[in-house]
């Protein structure tokens, strides 16, 4: 069974919504504009449970089906990127600064094209929960939904969403059971030494040195103290000191991220860096002050979930346009939070040779919005059929 002929026949729709959202991008949790369009277009379905304001700007939407059962979840994130956008398309971001470039605007898209036929058809019994999350980006909105209740309020017994994938052909898909996102972890180091003139350095307790040191030292976390089979990524991503050639500064700042998907592996990373920032400061005869924050968990798919989720992505795209253990990745998704409470099943969907995501040339595929949906809405009438 490919692409379900009557979302097919949304194509036109779904991609005139698509392209509305991309000129209208909003950030982490004020998704007030987004939300506003997908309630209109649900009470245009005849959806009329709908519960607005969830962790701000988030929206859960309620389809009955046909009989009694379980509920559901399917979710898409909404919120963009502060990024300016490069890719002159007629419906380019209208907002400064802002862009979807990570394709969240196909994702409610998809998700509006399930509920549309969901809504029409009914060949499901139970319920299904339509889950539009602001702040995935940053923020964790998912984690504030959850805390909010609407896995219980809702009585949500099972989740799924998609991503899309650049490099992937559009339709297809790819899942992995178990860990399948990194948890993504961030650590600010600052240093603060004795500045002076840079023609007299033994008059001053350097920074910048001990910047470097702490920097080098901090690299042998992955290579020294990690088993080599255990996916690990310790980044330093920015250091910053210094004001001109001739000064030694007073103060140097790093910044990283820490990727893993075992707490015993995070547990080590976190008293490693502990370790080397107070040695290294020591060594260097500064003071430095570690802090680390403890962000999403890693995203682990439940086995079964994910073995039914990649039965149902076949149906769509075929024995050859699924692949069902395709490995981990080291990025990171607050899906994670919905997956710790319920199981369920994250996956991807290609997105063609577009520009990769967080790319300010990123476009979502129009295209794929049919095969997402068509996705989310096999898959309720599968978990849930009606009874004979």
């Amino acid at each position: 069974m490919p692409v379900i002929n009557r979302i097919a026949d949304y194509t036109p729709d779904m991609t005139a919504w698509r392209r509305h959202l991309h000129t209208i991008p909003e950030l982490m949790f004020d998704c007030h504009q987004t939300a506003a369009f997908v309630v209109e277009r649900l009470r245009e379905f005849g959806i009329t449970d709908i519960h607005e304001g969830i962790a701000t700007s988030g929206v859960v939407a309620i389809i009955e089906g046909q009989g009694d059962g379980p509920t559901v979840g399917l979710r898409a994130d909404m919120d963009a990127l502060p990024m300016q956008e490069e890719t002159g398309l007629p419906y380019a971001s209208t907002i400064d600064g802002m862009m979807h470039a990570c394709g969240h605007d196909g994702h409610t898209t998809m998700l509006l094209g399930a509920a549309r036929y969901l809504a029409e058809t009914r060949n499901f019994s139970g319920r299904v929960a339509l889950i539009f999350q602001p702040a995935e980006e940053n923020g964790g909105g998912g984690e504030v939904m959850v805390n909010e209740g609407i896995l219980d309020t809702f009585d949500i017994s099972q989740v799924y969403a998609l991503h899309n994938a650049p490099g992937t052909p559009v339709g297809h898909f790819y899942t992995e059971p178990g860990p399948i996102m990194a948890a993504a972890d961030d650590f600010h180091i600052h240093i603060t030494g004795k500045g002076g003139h840079g023609a007299m350095p033994h008059e001053t307790a350097d920074p910048v040195v001990a910047a470097l040191g702490i920097a080098n030292a901090i690299q042998t976390i992955v290579s020294r103290n990690n088993y080599s089979q255990d996916n690990l990524v310790v980044s330093i991503t920015q250091i910053h000191t210094g004001s001109a050639d001739n000064i030694v500064p007073d103060k140097a700042y790093l910044n990283g991220t820490v990727r893993t998907f075992d707490r015993a592996v995070q547990g080590m990373v976190i008293a490693r860096l502990e370790g080397i920032v107070a040695g290294q400061a020591a060594s260097y005869g500064v003071e430095a002050e570690l802090i680390y924050n403890v962000g999403y968990p890693a995203t682990i798919n439940d086995a079964d979930k994910t073995r039914f989720a990649a039965d149902v992505a076949r149906e769509i795209a075929g024995d050859d346009g699924v692949n069902a253990n395709a490995g981990p990745e080291m990025g990171a998704e607050d899906f994670a939070f919905l997956l710790e409470n319920r199981p369920g099943s994250y996956l991807f969907v290609g997105n063609g040779e577009t520009a990769g995501l967080h790319h300010p040339e990123f476009d979502f595929d129009d295209e794929t919005a049919a095969a997402g949906a068509s996705f989310f809405a096999r898959l309720v009438e599968r978990a849930q059929p009606i009874a004979e």
